[in-house]
């Protein structure tokens, strides 16, 4: 069928199949946008999808389907190595029905960024109360150096790497001392010892700049965390 894709990513994690499985199931945000799964096939998933595959700790399929033969289906498949590290197996396939390759390049890319996010949260947060928030800066950041704009608001310039230490002015907390976990084109995350910032260069696929928090803290308020960095992305933007 013409516009089919499948994005596929192999690899292994520091953690055992039930925290892996708690991460993908509980739905609390605490790596991705919070998602709940109804525990049974046929139960009722995230974007008003189906379970099609329930069987813990080890697999994990969910699909949705519209008119005219297009569908979104995900699965994880996690394994325990035996070794204290589970063989993970994730799947997302379906049809993009407009702008091909430029849907398939952006979900392709922020495959690897959520993944990489999913393991911070298990080598670091695992099973911690979370609170989650997001949004977007203005629509002025569509350009091709908008999430460059971005990044040297933040004070990173072309030399920063990941696994650098760094201190960045964080809106609403001040000088934080963050880790750089992520570094891409068009991705960055940083983590600090309560909270993964997750920001988003989809300037490059058609949209604006996102950004994501995910807070860890025992009086997170993820409605202040956001209006603090919407003012900041606005007047980035500006």
């Amino acid at each position: 069928m013409d516009g089919e894709f499948e994005i596929v990513r192999e690899g292994s994690l520091q953690t055992t199949p039930e925290e892996y499985w708690d991460a993908i199931t509980t739905g609390n945000g605490g790596w991705l946008w919070p998602m709940e799964f109804e525990p049974r096939v046929g139960g009722q998933a995230a974007f008003g999808g189906t379970v099609t595959e329930w069987e813990p700790p080890h697999r994990l399929a969910t699909r949705v389907d519209a008119p005219n033969g297009w569908f979104n289906q995900l699965e994880h498949t996690v394994d325990d190595a035996g070794d204290g590290t589970v063989r993970f197996r994730y799947v997302h396939s379906g049809v993009f029905v407009d702008n091909w390759e430029n849907q398939f390049n952006g979900a392709d890319e922020h495959t690897d960024f959520y993944l990489h996010t999913l393991g911070q949260y298990l080598a670091h947060f695992s099973r911690r109360p979370v609170v989650y928030t997001s949004t977007d800066a203005p629509a002025a950041s569509q350009n091709p150096a908008g999430f460059d704009t971005l990044r040297a608001a933040l004070g990173l310039g072309s030399g920063t790497k990941q696994g650098d230490t760094v201190t960045v002015e964080l809106p609403g907390e001040g000088p934080t001392e963050v880790t750089v976990d992520y570094w891409h084109p068009h991705f960055l995350g940083l983590r600090s010892g309560d909270t993964m910032y997750r920001f988003f260069g989809r300037n490059v696929f058609g949209a604006p700049v996102g950004f994501a928090a995910h807070l860890f803290a025992p009086n997170a308020d993820a409605d202040a965390t956001r209006k603090s960095w919407q003012q900041w992305l606005d007047d980035v933007y500006a």
